[in-house]
């Protein structure tokens, strides 16, 4: 697959994911994320009910369904969808995967927690205020946004998603909600070696 050639290059998603097995995508992860893991597990969190925004191949959704939470998986990619419901239906879970554009929300529900795990780093930085906006109104009070995003650490990569600083997830998230924790990270999948990312916990004002 050809990589962008720098950051804001991002390729037809629709596209990719018709033509492109799932399991070769940079982010593809199977199992969940291991600092969603760490997160959910020091809010103590059990179940509940998530939204998974731009889900792509399904495997957060996926894990998280295999733990019991009631999840819903949306991605504006048709392809995407059908191949991460084809995923979730061969280990038997029910998870409402929806074709929905986060810019555009369709959605007129509430979740415990929101999960982006790469969905804010691909979006033009015009449209930040709007996916902010959004994805503070599809958050019940009190509930969490777990977001995941490369970092300005991340120099050797040529292209691909923006970069976000701490500074910069404050400044954006910080009206709406207590930044409770940016941790310096990496983003799990198939590149070698992998991205310098930040994964953002984030609960509701």
């Amino acid at each position: 697959m050809k990589r962008p050639a720098r950051p804001g290059e991002f390729p037809d998603w629709e596209k990719l994911y018709r033509e492109e097995e799932v399991e070769s995508m940079p982010w593809f992860h199977i199992g969940l994320d291991p600092d969603l893991t760490e997160a959910i597990d020091a809010l103590g969190m059990t179940g509940g009910t998530v939204l998974d925004i731009g889900t792509g191949p399904g495997t957060q959704a996926i894990a998280l369904a295999e733990l019991g939470y009631r999840v819903t998986a949306t991605d504006l990619s048709d392809a995407a969808i059908k191949k991460a419901f084809l995923l979730a239906r061969k280990k038997r879970l029910n998870i409402d995967f929806v074709l929905d554009d986060i810019l555009k929300c369709s959605l007129d529900a509430r979740f415990d927690l929101v999960l982006d795990r790469g969905c804010f780093h691909v979006l033009d930085p015009g449209s930040r205020a709007g996916y902010i906006n959004t994805v503070h109104g599809l958050v019940s009070p009190g509930g969490y946004l777990m977001l995941k995003c490369f970092s300005v650490l991340e120099t050797a990569m040529q292209g691909g998603p923006y970069r976000f600083s701490p500074e910069d997830i404050q400044r954006l998230f910080g009206k709406g909600f207590i930044v409770a924790s940016v941790k310096e990270t990496v983003f799990h999948g198939q590149l070698t070696p992998l991205p310098k990312a930040l994964f953002c916990v984030m609960k509701k004002v």
